[in-house]
């Protein structure tokens, strides 16, 4: 899907200026989400995620606002709508210092790449691994703690 070009003079914030852009995972628009539609049970729990392409337009403004760290965080969250909760915190925790080996953060990045197309996650996460390295502070690989 081909996204808007936004200036964020005019379209931020986008649920106040661009309502028509905003969907929900299962495709209902932002203003079908009501307290009345909550209550009769016409909205789901998965209605109030957001979806990447949300998270997408969200960079583009931050990113046309100069704001180019942000974006960045956005187009990742945008990648990580795609992983369970669940092993989103598996990869948080694994990215702890002293937690994962160089190995399993190659490993974990090149799932995210394979599996996800997230490619944009797994260089932060090797990224994660170049820093721990230079810092010490990466796992000792399973063979050298024997």
């Amino acid at each position: 899907m081909t996204q808007p070009t936004l200036d964020p003079a005019v379209d931020y914030p986008l649920s106040v200026h661009r309502r028509d852009l905003l969907f929900t995972p299962t495709g209902k628009s932002i203003d079908e989400i009501t307290m009345e539609a909550v209550v009769s049970g016409e909205v789901q729990a998965t209605d109030l995620r957001i979806t990447p392409d949300t998270l997408r337009l969200q960079a583009q403004v931050a990113e046309k606002d100069g704001r180019t760290q942000l974006g960045a965080n956005l187009r990742r969250a945008a990648e990580m709508t795609a992983l369970s909760d669940e092993r989103v915190l598996q990869i948080y925790n694994a990215l702890r210092p002293n937690a994962s080996s160089r190995a399993e953060l190659e490993s974990i990045a090149d799932e995210l790449e394979s599996q996800y197309d997230a490619t944009l996650l797994a260089a932060l996460v090797r990224e994660a691994a170049d820093v721990y390295e230079r810092r010490d502070i990466l796992a000792e690989n399973e063979q050298e703690q024997s």
